[in-house]
C-alpha cells in the first residue's frame, strides 16, 4: 500500500471540502439567506471550519512528500472509503462550531455532539437525509447558513466526491476503481477515457437537473434559498429540507408533482439521462431495468392506493386545506410516498405511519430495491434485483435439470461474465448479514427508555429497530414508528448514531469500499 499517494489525494479531497463551504457562508448575509440579520455563529463557524479544511489538506500534501506514483486499484479503494471518513469529519465541524442546538430537554437546549455531527455530516454526504435536528425552522438553533451547508452536503454526495475528482483530475488507470465505487452496480469495464468522459458527463446532468429544478420551484413558490436547498435534496436524492414538515409544510401539489418527476429522473441511470439528450429515446424504454424500476413504482402505487390509502384514511371529498377531490389526494400521497421511498430520497408529504400494515411493509421492501445503477439513489439497485431472481430460476431449473447449462439473460443478451452472478450472491448476502447484525445489536445497545421517553409502545421496539438499520443501510431516512415520518433520529444514544453512521457509509459505498479498510492484508504492500 503506498500510504504517501493515499494522503496526496486525500489532501485535495479535504481542500474541496472547505472550498465548497464558502458558498455556505453567503447564506450568513440578509440577502442571500433571507433572514433579518446577519448570522454572525454560523459565518464564523464555517469560516473556522474552512480553516481547519486547509490546514488537514496541508498536512496531508506534506505527508505525502513528492510522491508522483501511479494509483492503483488497491490505493483507489483506500483514496475512496478514507475520503468518506474524511469527509464525514470535516463535514461535522461546522454543525460543532456553531453549536447547533439538535432539541431541548425540560427546558434546556441541548448541542449536537460529537456523534450528532458526524451522523449528520454522512447523513447529507451518504443522501440519506436522516437527521438529528428537531426544530430547524427555528434558526436560532440552526442558522440558515449550517442549513444550506447541510444541504450542500447533498449536492457533494449525490455528484460524489470520487466522480468530481476523477472528472478534474483524471486519475489514471484507476479511474475506473474509482468510478465502481462512486457509481455502483454491474456493468462493463471501460478505458480511462471513456470512464473519464462518463464521469463528466455525469456531472454536467447532474448541475444542469439540479439548475432546472431550482427555477422551477422558485417560480412555484419557493424562495431561491428554499428552491436551491430542495433541489440540492431531490437531485440528490437525499431529503433534506428547510421546512419541519419537510414538503408537506408548503402545501403545493404543484410542488409535489414537480418533485415526484425530478425524483424518478435522480433514480434513473444517468447514463439513459444522457442517451436522452441526444436524441436516443428508443434506449430509455427497451432498457430492462428502466422498465422494471417504473413498472414497480407504478403497480406499487396501485397497491398503496386500492389497498392501502382507502383502507387506512378517511378522506374528506373536499379536503379543506387542498380543495381536491378524495381520490386525487390519495393519488398524489401514494404516489409521493412510493417514489420517494424508492428513489430513497426521503421527503414526506403525508405520515404514512398511520397508513395499514400492508402499505407500511410495502414501503419496507421499497427501502431495499432502491434506484437505478449509475443513478443517485441508494438500495440494492433494481438491476442487481433483476439478475438476483435470474439467478434463482436458474437455480431452481437445476434442481431438475442439473445437466442443463444456461446462462442468464439480460435485454435478450447471455451474461457470460460468472463472476457477475457471484458478485450479486455475494453482495446479497452481505447486506443480509448486516442488517442482522446491526439489527440485533441495535435492539442490544438502545434501552427501552428511549421508547417510552419518545412516547413510543417498548413492543414496538423490534419493528422499529429493523426499519431504522434498513433506512439508514440503503440511504433513506425515514422508517417507521420512533423513527418514521412525522420522527426523526434524535432520541437515540451515541452509540446508535454512530451505528448508523457506519451504516449510512457502508450503503453509500457499497460495502466493499468501507469493509476491506478494517482488513489488515489491505494495508500491507
Amino acid at each position: 500500500m503506498n500510504l504517501r499517494i493515499v494522503a496526496r489525494q486525500l489532501s485535495v479531497v479535504a481542500w474541496l471540502i472547505g472550498l465548497t463551504m464558502l458558498f455556505s457562508i453567503s447564506a450568513a448575509w440578509p440577502e442571500i439567506g433571507g433572514q433579518s440579520e446577519f448570522e454572525d455563529h454560523g459565518f464564523w463557524a464555517l469560516l473556522a471550519s474552512m480553516v481547519v479544511c486547509g490546514i488537514t489538506g496541508l498536512m496531508l500534501r506534506m505527508a505525502s512528500g513528492e510522491s508522483n506514483s501511479t494509483l492503483y486499484r488497491k490505493e483507489a479503494m483506500a483514496v475512496v472509503g478514507l475520503s468518506w471518513v474524511l469527509a464525514t469529519v470535516l463535514g461535522g465541524l461546522p454543525f460543532y462550531f456553531a453549536e447547533v442546538i439538535y432539541t431541548s430537554v425540560d427546558g434546556r437546549e441541548i448541542p449536537m455532539g460529537i456523534a450528532d455531527c458526524l451522523f449528520e455530516s454522512q447523513s447529507g454526504f451518504s443522501t440519506t437525509g436522516a437527521t438529528v435536528l428537531t426544530d430547524i425552522e427555528n434558526h436560532k438553533w440552526v442558522p440558515r447558513s449550517i442549513l444550506f451547508w447541510r444541504s450542500s452536503t447533498h449536492f457533494l454526495g449525490g455528484l460524489g466526491i470520487i466522480v468530481l475528482f476523477v472528472a478534474i483530475l483524471g486519475q489514471g488507470s484507476a479511474g475506473k476503481a474509482l468510478m465502481r465505487a462512486e457509481m455502483p452496480g454491474p456493468s462493463k469495464e471501460g478505458s480511462q477515457e471513456r470512464m473519464q468522459h462518463a464521469a463528466w458527463n455525469f456531472a454536467a446532468i447532474y448541475c444542469v437537473l439540479n439548475l432546472i429544478l431550482t427555477i422551477i420551484l422558485y417560480l412555484e413558490g419557493m424562495t431561491w434559498f428554499q428552491a436551491i436547498c430542495h433541489a440540492f435534496g431531490t437531485m440528490a436524492t437525499g431529503g433534506f429540507s428547510t421546512l419541519n414538515a419537510s414538503l408537506g409544510g408548503f402545501n403545493s401539489k404543484t410542488i409535489e408533482y414537480t418533485v415526484i418527476v425530478f425524483m424518478i429522473l435522480a433514480g434513473t441511470n444517468f447514463t439513459l439521462i444522457y442517451l436522452l439528450t441526444l436524441g436516443k429515446f428508443k434506449k430509455l424504454v427497451t432498457d430492462p431495468e428502466w422498465r422494471t424500476y417504473v413498472g414497480i413504482l407504478a403497480v406499487a402505487t396501485a397497491l398503496v392506493i386500492i389497498v392501502g390509502i382507502f383502507e387506512s384514511h378517511d378522506f374528506d371529498p373536499q379536503d379543506k386545506l387542498t380543495a381536491v377531490p378524495e381520490f386525487e389526494l390519495a393519488f398524489r400521497d401514494g404516489l409521493f410516498q412510493v417514489v420517494s421511498i424508492m428513489t430513497t430520497t426521503g421527503y414526506c408529504t403525508a405520515d404514512f405511519d398511520l397508513w395499514n400494515n400492508f402499505s407500511r411493509g410495502l414501503l419496507v421492501v421499497l427501502m431495499f430495491i432502491g434506484g437505478c445503477a449509475g443513478s443517485t439513489g441508494g438500495g440494492m439497485k433494481v438491476i442487481r434485483i433483476i439478475l438476483f431472481t435470474k439467478i434463482l430460476g436458474r437455480e431452481v431449473e437445476h434442481s431438475y435439470h442439473p445437466s442443463v447449462v444456461r446462462h442468464i439473460r439480460l435485454a435478450g443478451e447471455p451474461v457470460t461474465d460468472q463472476n457477475i452472478p457471484h458478485n450479486i450472491l455475494v453482495y446479497v448476502g452481505l447486506i443480509g448479514a448486516i442488517i442482522v447484525t446491526s439489527w440485533l445489536a441495535l435492539t442490544w445497545i438502545e434501552l427501552d427508555q428511549t421508547w417510552i421517553e419518545a412516547g413510543h409502545p417498548t413492543h414496538n421496539k423490534l419493528i422499529d429497530s429493523g426499519t431504522a438499520v434498513c433506512a439508514t443501510l440503503h440511504n433513506i431516512g425515514p422508517g417507521l414508528g420512533i423513527v418514521g415520518a412525522t420522527r426523526n433520529y434524535a432520541p437515540f444514544s451515541d452509540s446508535a448514531k454512530l451505528l448508523f453512521t457506519l451504516l449510512m457509509m457502508l450503503g453509500r459505498l457499497e460495502l466493499f469500499a468501507v469493509l476491506v479498510l478494517v482488513m489488515p492484508s489491505f494495508w500491507r504492500d
